[in-house]
């Protein structure tokens, strides 16, 4: 039996070693290299480096072993070409957006998408003359009537933020690339662990690794993936010029948290799918919003394209704003956060926070009520969140 080629690993052991070449040192833990410039060992190396015709460290706003270690292993997880890290999720679209679009194109976007990321469609890039028009998540009829000669780039979270509604990812890219156009796919809530849109079609991948690729809400960063071209060249090169850079100390703690992102993505969906299940039986709930339930619009295609639902669970509660305000305030294990992603459950009200900025028009079309309640599902034992939540709907 020959040598296993790393191409060849599982996904678990992809996500533990790849990326890490040992120093001298010997060390078992991938270092940190807290450095902000790097050595040379002449005139003509230095030169050769920076000309781009030699390989290597150059300058840590664009060049750190950490940081390459961190974005290769992303980048196989995904199967990908080539990852950049950044500072944010946000920095990670802005980034996309700013390499690969120009005054006079236009972005093409689900309406469910996270409320900053909608903002910075609006009111920034449209100040450079990049337009932004909304779809439907998952009317492919939409999208398909939308798109404009100047279309150039699809953008969509699936599932969305906060209502969890999951897009047929192979026929957006099929779409898309009949147009013209790339499918940028915000991949923050499944994770390669659980959804990996390059291999449905997609042209790059967006992560806010703050989120589940943390796990433990510990660390901002963020990542876009996909090919070398794309994001090795027009991504990079702001990356390298504009400097929203990925510090080492953060692109270790996402490498510690890469190496159990399976195990935390498939106890997340367990988790999640006993509390949604338990919160439909619930007479104080409305509608609950979750992919694992068969009740879900698109629960077929989500068990198609994903591995597991995943960790978050939306439900209206009856009695609007004050009522939900309600149950959050009645928690007492639960955090009242907007983060998500963490071992710890948090809970939030969409409407006040999340997507607080947006006009009321705009969470209306969005499909975000005042009584909406989101939960990031955590790791704690499902009995416990189900009690401290039962605590509150049973003051409504």
């Amino acid at each position: 039996m020959g040598e296993q080629r790393e191409e060849e690993w599982g996904f678990s052991t992809r996500a533990i070693r790849t990326g890490h070449r040992r120093t001298p040192e010997g060390e078992h833990s991938e270092p940190i290299f807290p450095t902000s410039s790097f050595v040379f060992s002449s005139a003509a190396e230095a030169a050769a480096r920076f000309s781009g015709a030699e390989p290597g460290n150059i300058y840590a706003r664009f060049t750190n072993p950490t940081v390459r270690c961190f974005e290769e292993r992303l980048a196989a997880l995904e199967g990908g070409e080539r990852c950049v890290a950044t500072a944010s999720g946000m920095s990670a679209i802005l980034a996309t957006c700013m390499g690969l679009l120009q005054a006079g194109d236009h972005i093409l976007s689900s309406r469910s998408i996270f409320g900053s990321t909608t903002i910075l469609f609006n009111k920034y890039l449209s100040r450079f003359g990049i337009a932004t028009g909304f779809v439907d998540l998952t009317d492919l009829a939409a999208w398909e009537a939308a798109i404009r000669p100047e279309t150039k780039l699809l953008f969509l979270e699936t599932p969305s933020n906060p209502l969890t509604e999951v897009a047929d990812i192979a026929g957006l890219s099929e779409l898309a690339h009949a147009h013209g156009c790339l499918l940028v796919v915000d991949n923050c809530f499944c994770t390669p662990a659980l959804q990996r849109p390059l291999g449905l079609g997609a042209d790059i991948v967006i992560h806010s690794a703050t989120k589940y690729l943390d796990g433990q809400g510990r660390s901002i960063g963020g990542a876009v993936v996909g090919s070398h071209e794309l994001v090795g060249e027009e991504v990079f090169g702001v990356l390298r010029t504009a400097g929203p850079t990925l510090s080492p100390f953060n692109a270790w703690i996402f490498l510690k948290g890469l190496e159990t992102l399976d195990l935390r993505m498939q106890a997340h969906s367990r988790n999640a799918q006993r509390l949604a299940e338990w919160l439909e039986g619930r007479s104080q709930v409305e509608r609950v919003y979750f992919p694992g339930l068969p009740s879900h619009p698109q629960h077929a295609l989500a068990m198609q394209q994903q591995q597991a639902p995943g960790g978050i669970v939306a439900f209206d509660v009856k009695g609007g704003q004050p009522a939900a305000w309600s149950l959050i305030d009645a928690t007492r294990i639960l955090s009242i956060t907007a983060n998500l992603g963490d071992t710890k459950t948090t809970i939030t009200h969409p409407a006040s926070t999340t997507h607080g900025r947006l006009t009321p028009e705009e969470r209306r079309s969005s499909g975000i009520g005042n009584g909406l309640v989101r939960i990031a599902v955590g790791l704690e034992a499902v009995e416990d969140i189900q009690a401290d939540l039962e605590r509150g709907l049973d003051s409504l």
